[in-house]
């Protein structure tokens, strides 16, 4: 008998890569009409046999599955798990060539650098062969590695663990760093954190070793008695992960009332990636649930919703990255990517009291009628609930550092990582002596937030907004048209001695172009990122 795991998908890591320029993110194909994803949900539950096996479930050798390597006769292992994605083929909106790359071998490194997020095993359930065959060490060949250690230099043995969650007054945390681990050395960049109790509360310290950015790094739940505490520090991901009995959550600075005054004798019981710091992208996504707390109308078919986090969690969504919004709909789980927008391009008077909660997630979602997940999204009623990721994507504010003329493309909804940025380039960054958006959209009821975009440019001559029309309706007087390199030429000026950085959002088609149409006006790839979904 074969234990097929039934975990939920994102597995080990989950998330639809945000490629940076010249990075390889997700490329979409057209596809043939009747193969979109509810296509592919219907012929998956039809009740035929997609495997080939008369639903069998075998143990797949390495040499087995490279037998099966064609277009015609296509297996691949994701996880340990092998399936037939033949059947799938024509299905896929990256077309067959991305399947075709891991034709035959395991495919979970090529998968999890663009389609992390995907549910593979909900998707592909149909289409399970089985579990790779587990191998087997020879006695003999372990032998011969000992021997060889003798005749030489061994490597060194593994220091023993440190002793986990000490209390600092118990003996056995003597010589070491309060929160019972080892104090690491000067050049040690490794985060730590340290944690002191009163009678009434405990505060936990994170100690990152580098810079935060000022929109936050921190994701914090506090459910059920357990601590998941993340910080995104660059590529890099620091965790807490721990089971304890304390029941609110501050910010920042952790601080945890106890339920009952007294001492504790340790912070909790260490759980599964406790105090571990690992690159991002190995990180399982993690969801929370967060209730529909009101929907605004952007335009004729654009409306900012506002979630709000349960108590006992707080998420500080970086600027540039994106979060994930799961939910099931014809019992098919589907999983897509938005980017928080803050509730208004104007800045918060601090003189009147902030009727949000501090981490609400405020996302610009356009419906399409024919779409699967929007429609399913705006039928939504106040009050219903929604499961949402933590922070994800490889944008970084450092190369903005120094900047003095940052360019922003987008295309429709593709303004939505590029209202943050306009945010923080006016308020926060002090050498960006200029920012331009150059907006794309079909007609003029399409465009985003214009009269918030117009206010700011009159109000502060640091910014600069342009419209591009490429369906103009009579009377239209500025630009029209689509991307291309004359309209590029005139927006992407490079004064004297500035420094330009540029960022591109839209659609797939018009980022590909419109990235390789900057690097024509000359831009490195050190000088362009390009958010792509």
């Amino acid at each position: 008998m074969l234990n097929i795991p039934t975990q939920a998908f994102p597995a080990a890591g989950s998330q639809q890569r945000v490629a940076a320029a010249g990075q390889s993110g997700r490329n979409k194909v057209a596809l043939m009409p009747g193969h979109s994803l509810m296509d592919w949900i219907r012929f998956a539950k039809s009740g035929r046999d997609l495997t080939g096996l008369r639903g069998r479930l075998i143990e797949v050798t390495e040499e087995e599955l490279k037998k099966h390597s064609k277009r015609d006769d296509c297996w691949t292992c994701i996880r340990g798990l092998v399936y037939n994605v033949t059947p799938y083929m024509d299905y896929h909106p990256g077309g067959e060539e991305e399947l075709m790359k891991a034709a035959g071998i395991d495919g979970t490194e090529l998968f999890d650098q663009v389609h992390r997020w995907v549910n593979y095993e909900s998707m592909l359930k149909e289409c399970l062969v089985g579990r790779m065959a587990t191998k087997t060490i020879a006695v003999k060949a372990l032998k011969k590695d000992i021997v060889s250690n003798l005749n030489g230099l061994a490597p060194p043995l593994p220091p023993p663990p440190p002793p986990l969650m000490a209390s600092p007054t118990s003996p056995s945390s003597v010589g070491l760093h309060p929160s019972g681990f080892a104090t690491p050395s000067e050049k040690d960049c490794r985060p730590r954190y340290d944690w002191f109790q009163t009678e009434s509360a405990v505060n936990i310290v994170v100690y990152t070793k580098r810079k935060i950015p000022s929109s936050g790094c921190t994701t914090i739940d506090l459910q059920d008695g357990v601590l998941r505490l993340e910080a995104l520090l660059g590529k890099m991901s620091y965790m807490l992960h721990l089971l304890q009995m304390a029941c609110s959550v501050g910010k920042v600075q952790l601080k945890m009332a106890k339920q009952t005054r007294g001492k504790w004798a340790s912070l909790g019981q260490p759980l599964e990636c406790h105090n571990s710091f690992l690159p991002q992208k190995g990180r399982a996504l993690h969801y929370r649930d967060c209730v529909l707390v009101s929907k605004t109308q952007v335009n004729h078919n654009t409306c900012l919703f506002r979630l709000q986090l349960r108590c006992g969690t707080v998420m500080h969504v970086p600027v540039g990255k994106h979060v994930y919004l799961k939910t099931r709909i014809q019992e098919a789980e589907v999983v897509k990517p938005y980017t928080p927008v803050d509730q208004s391009l104007v800045p918060a008077d601090p003189l009147v009291p902030d009727q949000t909660h501090g981490s609400d997630l405020f996302l610009m979602v356009k419906v399409y009628p024919d779409g699967l997940f929007t429609p399913h999204l705006n039928t939504l009623k106040i009050g219903d609930h929604m499961l949402v990721s933590g922070p994800e994507g490889p944008f970084s504010l450092r190369p903005l550092r120094d900047v003095t003329h940052l360019y922003l493309l987008a295309a429709g909804t593709g303004f939505t990582p590029m209202a943050r940025l306009i945010q923080l380039s006016l308020q926060d960054l002090g050498t960006i002596k200029k920012t331009k958006l150059l907006f794309f959209n079909r007609q003029e009821e399409d465009i985003m937030w214009r009269s918030e975009l117009d206010d700011l440019a009159a109000k502060d001559e640091r910014f600069q907004v342009e419209y591009v029309l490429s369906e103009p309706r009579a009377g239209w007087t500025g630009r029209t048209g689509r991307v291309d390199q004359a309209v590029l030429r005139d927006v992407l000026g490079r004064p004297d001695g500035a420094k330009c950085y540029v960022c591109v959002c839209g659609p797939a088609a018009f980022t590909e172009l419109t990235e390789e149409l900057v690097r024509q006006q000359g831009f490195s790839q050190e000088e362009v990122h390009a958010f792509q979904g």
